[in-house]
Order: structure tokens, then C-alpha cells, then sequence
């Protein structure tokens, strides 16, 4: 894998915001976190926006709940959160 020097760069700041001169071994294991927390957050994003997508073009919710594991209350809030729907 390759990564560009604004993708370091952004993974250098965002690893100083968590450790914030904790112990070594803490610090890195609050770096992680964070930044894997982050890129959770921009991968649910992205999951419901795909969510939405399916359901407007004629995805029932069943199919969709079945599709991402998650269940039919929660799709359903997805897809009523629609800012498109506006």
C-alpha cells in the first residue's frame, strides 16, 4: 500500500491529537482508536447513504436489512433521516 504525503500528514496530526503526552503504550493505543473511530464514522456514512440509495430506487427494507445485518428499525430510521427527502 502507498500513501499520499497529505495522507501521513493527516495520520502524523491526528496521532498527536490522541496521544496528548500520555504514557507511550496508551497514548498509541488511544492513537488507534481514534483513528479507527474516525474511519468507522466516514464508513457508516458512506453505508447509509447506500441505505438511502437502494431505498429510493425501490429496495424494500427487509432487503436492505438483510443486505447490511442491521435491523429493520434501524434501516428505517436511515432511511426517514434522508436529507434528500426534504
Amino acid at each position: 500500500m502507498s500513501y499520499t504525503e497529505a495522507e501521513v500528514s493527516a495520520a502524523v496530526a491526528a496521532m498527536h491529537k490522541y496521544r496528548s503526552g500520555l504514557d507511550y503504550e496508551i497514548g498509541a493505543a488511544l492513537a488507534v482508536v481514534g483513528l479507527s473511530a474516525e474511519r468507522a464514522g466516514k464508513e457508516i456514512a458512506v453505508r447509509d447513504d447506500m441505505i438511502r440509495a437502494a431505498h429510493r430506487v425501490g429496495a424494500s427494507l427487509r432487503q436492505i436489512a438483510e443486505a447490511s445485518g442491521l435491523g429493520r428499525k434501524t434501516v428505517t430510521a436511515i432511511v426517514e433521516a434522508d436529507p434528500l427527502r426534504a
